[in-house]
C-alpha cells in the first residue's frame, strides 16, 4: 500500500483552548506531534505519499511538516476551505489526489501502537476497518466483528472503530444516496459523514474488520492528551 490519507481537518472544539492557536493533529505527545507519529509510522510501513486534508489553522500544517521529505514521504495538502467537510465530504475532497488504489486512511487525532504493515493492501470488500477495544467514554462501541472477520451494525459484542482503514474509492460511489438529505449534503463541496457510506456497505456485506487489542487513544480531551503523554512518558 502506497497511498495513504489522513483526516486533519477538524476544529478541535473538545480541545480548547488547546487548539485555538494549534490544530490538534500537530498538538505535542511525547516529544513530537501526534500527526508525526502517524507520518513515521507510514513510512516504516512502505507508504510513499500521504494526502493531508485541512481546515482549521491550515497554514500551519505544510509549515511545520513541509513536504515530507525529511520522512521519505511525499506529502500533498487538500485544503477543506474554512468549514470542515466531515469524514466523508473530506475523503471525497481528496479522491482527486489520491490515485485508483486502495489507500489507508488514519484520523489525525488518535494514538496507536498498530504496525501498519500489517493491515491488508486489498480489502476483501469496500473497506477493512481497524477496531479497538471500547474506551471508557464510547463503551456502546459501533460495530459488531464476526468471526469471519465480517463488520455488522447489529449485535453484541461491539467495538470501537478506531478511525484507522483501508479504503476502496468505490465506498464513495452512490453517496448521495447513502446520506439522504443530511444538512451540507447539498453544499458545494458537499459535507458529510463516512458513517452512512459504511452503514450501508456493511448491510450487504461488504466491510471487515481486525481486532487490534494493542494500545489506542482517543485523543479527543485534554485530559486524555495529558493521560497519553503520562503512558508514553513512562
Amino acid at each position: 500500500m502506497k497511498h495513504a490519507l489522513i483526516f486533519a481537518a477538524g476544529l478541535g472544539e473538545r480541545m480548547r483552548p488547546l487548539t485555538d492557536h494549534t490544530p490538534k493533529p500537530l498538538l505535542t505527545v511525547a516529544g513530537q506531534s501526534l500527526i508525526v507519529w502517524h507520518l513515521e509510522k507510514l513510512a516504516a510501513a512502505g507508504v510513499h505519499y500521504v494526502v493531508i486534508n485541512t481546515s482549521h489553522l491550515a497554514e500551519q500544517f505544510p509549515d511545520t511538516l513541509g513536504d515530507g521529505s525529511r520522512w521519505g514521504l511525499r506529502i500533498r495538502y487538500a485544503y477543506e476551505g474554512p468549514t470542515p467537510l466531515e469524514t466523508g465530504g473530506g475523503m471525497l475532497n481528496a479522491m482527486p489526489l489520491l490515485g485508483p488504489e486502495p489507500f489507508l486512511v488514519v484520523s489525525g487525532d488518535v494514538w496507536c501502537d498498530v504496525d501498519f504493515a500489517m493491515l491488508p493492501t486489498e480489502p476483501r470488500g469496500l473497506a477493512h476497518l481497524l477496531m479497538a477495544n471500547n474506551p471508557v467514554h464510547h463503551l456502546h462501541g459501533d460495530f459488531r466483528l464476526d468471526a469471519q472477520n465480517r463488520l455488522h451494525d447489529d449485535g453484541e459484542p461491539k467495538l470501537t472503530y478506531s478511525g484507522i482503514g483501508v479504503f476502496r474509492r468505490e465506498l464513495l460511489d452512490g453517496w448521495l444516496e447513502a446520506v439522504g438529505d443530511a444538512p451540507g449534503a447539498d453544499a458545494k463541496p458537499p459535507r458529510f459523514k463516512l458513517r452512512p457510506l459504511l452503514e450501508t456497505a456493511i448491510a450487504h456485506g461488504m466491510v471487515d474488520g481486525s481486532h487490534h487489542r494493542g494500545a489506542w487513544t482517543d485523543v479527543g480531551t485534554p485530559a486524555r492528551l495529558a493521560q497519553l503523554e503520562s503512558e508514553l512518558r513512562e
